[in-house]
């Protein structure tokens, strides 16, 4: 079961709205076969790995971090191409979380004389694919807040100047991480001052699939001059806004390329909760919230927000008038402060990435 979860993070930031998922197949104890999901819409991870082995599969055992699917999608039913290999034994490493499909595959199998035996390594299975299972359960996208800031918690100079609060080598994680998720937000005025592309761009050799852009604009006044207008060509670019925003700049942004989607407002502005409804419904599965301070804070006090990346750079402002990490929120005591949970440092030359998160369980 290692060995299938290692295959399916190899699909990381391919699979969406898929979950990761690897698979391996063992006979008399030698591995005979091996295969993950790539990416949406291609072969699932058990079809891969029964090719792979072929005739040595009759009889075998299959490893698979994920309940084999027992209905028709994209791709016909894992469920099948296991029973029709001649597997003998299916053991998962956790059931498909879609409360409509939920066991169906591993009844299938029982069902047909396979044997079956479920929840090994389950939390490990579990953690590769939190996105996938919130937005199986909840249907919405697994939120994670990435900020960066000084030792006093502050991302930008009074003036607004951010570049740069971390270093090089925190910076290339952070690429890393868009290429893992589906989407990316910011705040107007974030997109306005920094004028961000917010695109994906690792280095060395890997390719990834560009997140889409989204940015909170309840007045629809991104420039069309600005860098997220002009590379739409390169990556998606949706803009939330509020019901009263005006209909010629809708029109104007929509002939750029732009998509934008109209939401109802709350005590703290546009209703996240609603855009997060929409997001889900659009297949976003995963959601990367890079600032400003104000649109983080709104994530946290709305209780919408999953996980956290906080780098602190070794830097002092010592300026209270510079822009804080996370603004908006009112809390007259410590107890009414936000918990986190499953905290882990890391260390980037001087820099330190704390990464936690907001539910004390996982999905």
């Amino acid at each position: 079961m290692k060995k299938a979860l290692a295959l399916a993070a190899r699909g990381r930031g391919w699979t969406s709205p898929n979950p990761m998922v690897g698979a391996v197949v063992v006979r008399q104890g030698e591995v005979v076969g091996e295969g993950y999901h790539r990416r949406v819409g291609e072969a699932h991870a058990e079809v891969n790995a029964l090719l792979a082995a072929g005739e040595r599969a009759r009889g075998a055992d299959l490893y698979v971090t994920l309940e084999p699917c027992n209905h028709h999608g994209r791709t016909p039913p894992c469920s099948r191409a296991v029973l029709e290999s001649g597997i003998m034994r299916v053991v998962v490493g956790m059931k498909d979380p879609n409360p409509q499909v939920r066991g169906g595959g591993s009844e299938f199998l029982r069902s047909h004389g396979a044997q079956v035996m479920e929840g090994v390594l389950e939390e490990a299975c579990r953690r590769l694919n939190q996105p996938f299972i919130k937005h199986a359960i909840v249907g919405r996208p697994y939120v994670v807040l990435k900020a960066a800031a000084t030792l006093d918690g502050r991302m930008a100079t009074r003036s607004g100047d951010s570049r740069w609060v971390s270093n090089e080598q925190s910076r290339r994680f952070v690429h890393r991480l868009r290429c893992d998720l589906d989407a990316i937000l910011v705040g107007s005025g974030t997109a306005r001052a920094d004028d961000p592309r917010l695109t994906a761009r690792p280095t060395g050799k890997r390719r990834c699939r560009q997140p889409v852009r989204i940015v909170l604009d309840s007045q629809l006044n991104l420039p069309l001059e600005s860098e997220l207008v002009r590379s739409i060509g390169k990556a998606p670019l949706w803009l939330a806004c509020g019901e009263t925003a005006p209909g010629e700049r809708e029109e104007a942004l929509v002939r750029a390329g732009a998509t934008v989607i109209r939401l109802p407002g709350d005590r703290r502005g546009l209703d996240l909760g609603a855009l997060m409804d929409e997001l889900g419904k659009r297949q976003i599965g995963s959601l990367l919230v890079e600032g400003g301070g104000r649109t983080l804070g709104s994530f946290i006090d709305g209780g919408l927000a999953d996980a956290f990346y906080f780098f602190y750079a070794p830097r002092i402002l010592a300026d209270d008038a510079a822009v804080p990490m996370a603004a908006g929120v009112t809390v007259d005591r410590m107890a009414g402060a936000t918990p986190v949970y499953d905290v882990q440092l890391k260390r980037f030359q001087g820099d330190i990435l704390i990464h936690g998160r907001f539910r004390e369980h996982l999905y």
